[in-house]
């Protein structure tokens, strides 16, 4: 009987998880900052003073009301109003208020489009890691899983991948990551990579690399495919597996 070849493309197990987006949460307080900064736009010394003592009674009036006195906003824009007079009876006489010079104001724009570039490249690695998850799950569904080189950031594709399926441990992939390490495979060729997956992965995972890494320099030469069983002491008793890589690296060191 001839085993029908695999389709291409994969038929998809689940759906693509689509980059998720990022909200900014409403800020009472910023929005009150804000109008306030643009009401004052060319006011001078005088005119700020009189929006202040407007500001102060109407946060008076607001204080007599409980749902009003808990407002984050009302006391955000008396706050603006008290600097900005503050601000403008500093200055030389004659300066009006300009929200573009203003160094707090500058100070904020800046803080923000710093936050919206955080934002945007956590978007664009959360859609780099689905990218790379359907790229693997693809090569899982072929069997050729094993033919695919680690690149950098495996480790949270290995978490998408988890996430995907409810939370289970995937013992292809961690055998795959596994064999990686020990092997110096793709991306963990670099030392750096190596240390930063040893924070990343999981136990189960590192003892694995760690037992073949000492059963390779046991028996030099061996088809690591060979060794196989190391991934099956590692999913039923990662601690034993442990265990024993340490074992065998003290024998080592010792003799």
């Amino acid at each position: 009987m001839t085993t029908p070849l695999p389709s291409w493309p994969p038929r998809r197990t689940d759906r693509r998880t689509a980059a998720p987006r990022v909200a900014v949460p409403l800020d009472p307080a910023r929005t009150g900052r804000r109008l306030v900064r643009r009401r004052a736009r060319v006011m001078s010394a005088d005119a700020a003073a009189a929006a202040l003592d407007v500001a102060r009674f109407d946060a008076r009036q607001n204080s007599r009301f409980e749902d009003l006195a808990v407002d984050e906003r009302g006391p955000a824009e008396l706050g603006e109003w008290e600097r900005i007079a503050r601000l403008l009876a500093d200055a030389a006489p004659g300066t009006v208020y300009d929200p573009d010079t203003d160094d707090v104001v500058r100070a904020e724009l800046a803080a923000d489009a710093a936050a919206a570039a955080e934002r945007e490249a956590a978007v664009r690695d959360a859609q780099r890691i689905a990218a790379r998850a359907d790229e693997l799950q693809a090569l899982r569904e072929l069997g050729a899983l094993d033919q695919a080189e680690p690149r950098t950031g495996e480790e949270a594709v290995r978490d998408e991948l988890t996430r995907r399926v409810g939370g289970y441990v995937q013992d292809d992939v961690d055998a795959w990551l596994a064999r990686a390490l020990a092997t110096h495979l793709g991306h963990y060729r670099d030392p750096a990579a190596r240390e930063v997956a040893a924070g990343l992965l999981t136990p189960p995972v590192l003892a694995h690399a760690a037992l073949l890494i000492e059963l390779l320099r046991l028996v030099p030469g061996v088809d690591v495919d060979q060794l196989a069983f190391a991934a099956r002491l590692t999913t039923t008793e990662p601690e034993a597996a442990g265990d024993l890589a340490a074992f065998l690296t003290r024998a080592r060191s010792e003799g």
